[in-house]
């Protein structure tokens, strides 16, 4: 597949997703880039704002298996991964696999599970395969979570550790959409009864496995010369030097961050990246893997309020 075939790729996906979810055009990008990079992203909005609905949409428009897990505080690993159990009619021992072997994961409001649980994640996010009973299980090429959380309810909740977040590629916030966003939704939701679900809405597959493979494959021969590269590894070394910051950035954000880029490039029809696709990226990729420090906390700053002026900080190659 050529590099500008994907940008006409990624128009049939928003176009099928658009017909349940209006509006949200930067989620779906988002995600778009996240998948065209082999990524993973957390979804962090108040409920009703579609992020199940959409993520539902998402994997139904490329024909890829879609998973839900609805994480609850007395769910264990082996209700993530599945386990061995003993078969009385054949004397043996035999795989029930659990929902993560699946295309698409929606791994529903993953704060509200023990740790313990979140940490059955981490293996498959990280090398796409799980291990049970000591023998590693594959999962698809294409796995992909896409987790959400919800900001204003926090009892009962086990906010995710650091080494947890650094497994998803973009940590993207939600908000309410506007007056006229919510009229259409009103409009079009409101009318329904049953089940609102993406063949409800008519949403069918617009790309297939084989697009999808080139896709990616064609992702990879995106150029990013050496001015890009020291712009983003300047970019996650400021995260690391400025006071308001306890904690910064790794070199894997670093990393994950140009992979970001690239997959943004080609969604734009091109074939190198511009400064302007990691300044586009920069926050949701990084603002999950910094820490305010306490006195930025005190002032009253914000984890994307210091990003952005990091950003405006940061000198960009012309």
């Amino acid at each position: 597949m050529e590099i500008n075939e994907i940008q006409g790729l990624a128009d049939k996906i928003r176009t099928e997703v658009a017909k349940a979810v209006v509006g949200q055009k930067a989620t779906v990008d988002l995600m778009l880039t996240a998948l065209f990079s082999s990524g993973h992203i957390l979804l962090e909005g108040p409920p009703g704002t579609a992020k199940t609905l959409l993520t539902q949409c998402f994997a139904a428009a490329i024909d890829l298996d879609f998973g839900r897990i609805q994480f609850t505080p007395d769910l264990m690993p082996g209700d993530v991964i599945g386990t061995n159990l003993f078969n009385f009619q054949t004397n043996e021992f035999s795989l029930t696999k659990g929902p993560i072997f699946t295309d698409i994961l929606l791994a529903d409001e993953i704060n509200r599970t023990p740790p313990k649980t979140q940490a059955a994640l981490l293996e498959a996010m990280q090398e796409r395969k799980v291990t049970i009973d000591g023998k590693p299980q594959p999962l698809n090429d294409r796995f992909t979570v896409i987790a959400t959380q919800n900001p204003i309810e926090q009892q009962g909740t086990y906010p995710l550790p650091e080494a947890q977040l650094d497994r998803f590629l973009f940590k993207h916030v939600l908000d309410y959409p506007s007056r006229e966003e919510e009229l259409a939704i009103v409009t079009g939701h409101g009318s329904r009864t049953g089940m609102k679900t993406a063949s409800a809405f008519g949403v069918t597959a617009a790309v297939n496995a084989d697009d999808l493979e080139g896709a990616i494959n064609a992702v990879s021969n995106v150029r990013i010369n050496e001015d890009v590269v020291a712009y983003i590894v300047d970019l996650v070394r400021a995260t690391r030097e400025t006071p308001a910051l306890e904690t910064g950035a790794s070199p894997r954000a670093a990393a994950a961050l140009a992979a970001a880029a690239r997959a943004h490039a080609a969604l734009d029809g091109r074939d190198y990246v511009l400064p302007d696709d990691v300044k586009t990226l920069a926050t949701p990729a990084l603002r999950h893997r910094v820490i305010l420090s306490p006195a930025a906390e005190i002032e009253g700053r914000t984890t994307d309020e210091t990003l952005a002026g990091l950003i405006d900080q940061t000198a960009a190659p012309r």
